[in-house]
This record gives C-alpha cells, structure tokens and sequence, in this order.
C-alpha cells in the first residue's frame, strides 16, 4: 500500500529524484513550489491556482480566460455592482434547483455516496450551509452563534466544536435544503437593498471564535464574493460527480 501523509508540514522539503507518479494531493499546501526538471504527464490541478509559472510562461491569466469563456456566468460571480450580484444570485439559485432536483432523484444511499474520495452531493450542499454561515451571516451581517450544527466545514478550519459543529451530524436532504432555503432567502433579502457604499464596508468585527477567523481583513463585497464563488464552484463539482454517478449505474 502507498504511503500517505497527513497533516505534517514538509515546507521547505526537497523531494530528488523521486517518482510521485499517480500521487495525490489534496486539500495541502504548495504555494512557492519549485519543480525543476521534471516529467509532469497527464497532472491535474484543481484549487486556488495564482502566478502560476509553466516553461517561464505565466499561465494563470489564460486558465481564468478560458473559464471565463467556457462559463460566463463567472463575470457576474465576480461583478462590483449589486444589480450584477443580483443577477448572480439568481443564476445561482435558478441552477441549484436543478442540481437539487437531480440530487432528490438518487436512491437515498447515492446522496450520501461521493466518487472518488470526493464529498456526496449531501455533504456537498452541507458544505455550502458552512460557508454561507461563514461569509454571510458571520462576516456580512454580524450575527452571534452564526453556525448550522449541520454545516460541514473543510478540515483545516479551526474551532469547530466551539462554533457548534457537529461532527456527527447526518441530517437528509430535506433537512439541508429546509436551512439552505432560509439563507437564500436571507441572501436575496440582503442583494435586494445593499449599496455601492455598503460593499466598501469591513466585514463585522467578531468577538466569537469562528471562520473566517478576523471577517474584518475583507471588505462586504469580497465576503459576497467569496460566496458566489464557492456557490458556483461546488456546483459544478456536484454536477461532475452526479454525471459519474449516472454513469455507473
């Protein structure tokens, strides 16, 4: 069997004529990587990718292009105007409902059932009750006891059993889309009347233990943002897993 590492800190490593062929990295680290000389066939890289440098060509601006070319939509994830975060808004709940639908047609045990050691499209939606906690209730309007019990945060985030997490929890799908329609309600009433003025603001200064840890280093428009962009991301991830699943049969 392979060998795996988890949650050590091999920054600074130097890894010399070794073969990492079919490795997987995931949910880690490697900002400032360095690979010199080495035969990188068939690799994929999904995540959070900036000033990224292949055979001295920065290719990042390309990828953000293409994405932008193959889903539009992303423009409008990204607008600073609250008639363009409207409107996202609205793409975003118009598509959920359709991943919603095809998520309640599974067997019970498919919606719990993720492919390729990824979350199920259940844990997937609980995921999104975390974030929308996080960017919106906590650090947008400021509220005490911000956390879902049922949220399902990524591994990294700290304090979780303080913020109410339960680690437990295995709520159905009726149950996660009861709490996701009350902050999308939530979310819309607060796109309805938010301002340019508004956006500039800081995120609320915090006095409880939670994520993100200080909401006050992003202004309200990079908080929203943040939201819509995980919103849309995972989506697409649901979507991926549910066509696999479709698949197998």
């Amino acid at each position: 069997m392979a060998p795996e590492f988890r949650d050590q800190d091999l920054s600074d490593a130097v890894f010399r004529d070794v073969d990492l062929s079919r490795a997987t990295f995931r949910e880690g680290v490697l900002s400032g990587a360095r690979m010199i000389g080495v035969v990188a066939v068939g690799m994929e890289i999904d995540g959070l990718v900036q000033d990224l440098v292949v055979n001295e060509v920065e290719v990042t601006a390309y990828v953000e292009a293409e994405l932008d070319r193959r889903h539009p939509e992303r423009l409008l994830m990204r607008s600073e105007e609250p008639a363009g975060l409207r409107e996202a808004w609205s793409w975003l709940l118009r598509h959920w409902d359709e991943t919603a639908a095809r998520v309640a047609a599974l067997p019970e045990a498919d919606q719990h059932r993720g492919v390729d050691d990824e979350w199920s499209a259940l844990e997937t939606m609980r995921h999104l009750v975390f974030v929308t906690d996080a960017w919106f209730t906590r650090a947008v309007l400021g509220r005490a006891g911000a956390f879902h019990a049922i949220g399902l945060p990524s591994g990294f985030v700290p304090h979780q059993p303080e913020m109410g997490i339960d680690p437990t929890a295995s709520p159905s799908l009726d149950e996660v889309l009861e709490v996701r329609l009350r902050q999308r309600t939530e979310v819309g009433d607060f796109l309805a009347t938010v301002t340019p003025d508004d956006f500039a603001q800081r995120g609320w200064d915090a006095t409880e233990r939670g994520w993100p840890l200080d909401p006050t280093e992003r202004t309200i428009l990079e908080c929203l943002h943040t939201l819509l962009d995980e919103e849309w991301a995972h989506r697409r991830f649901c979507e991926r897993d549910l066509d696999r699943l479709a698949a197998e049969g």
